[in-house]
């Protein structure tokens, strides 16, 4: 069993920055970041494979960047100019099983603890 253990997040306002960090304990060869706002479903935000390949939703393009340590065994989500839209629990997931740039839930074995991030306006 892989274990995620997330890092980041806080409260910033309209236009800040933040990172969110997850590192594995294992072998993992697909990876994801997902956000939970209250009341809403679970929702893929940006994914990553091992050639370094990326998907993002599109709500997301152009202001987030998710990268990957493979020294570290750990990876990121880089926020810039965030939006109150963007307030969330931010989950990180992965797999050890290639999953392509898959931004669904059913697809990753492992989830990180999640991480609150909040933009106020």
């Amino acid at each position: 069993q892989v274990q995620l253990v997330e890092s980041g997040g806080g409260s910033v306002q309209a236009g800040g920055s933040l990172r969110l960090s997850c590192a594995a304990s294992g072998y993992i060869i697909s990876m994801a970041w997902f956000r939970q706002a209250p009341g809403k479903e679970r929702e893929g935000v940006a994914a990553i494979v091992d050639d370094g390949a990326t998907k993002y939703i599109d709500s997301v393009k152009g202001r987030f960047t998710i990268s990957k340590d493979n020294a570290k065994n750990t990876f990121y989500l880089q926020m810039n100019n965030l939006k109150p839209e963007d307030t969330a629990m931010y989950y990180c997931s992965a797999s050890s099983r290639n999953r392509g740039l898959s931004l669904g839930t059913g697809f990753y074995r492992f989830w990180g603890q999640g991480t609150q991030v909040t933009v106020s306006s």
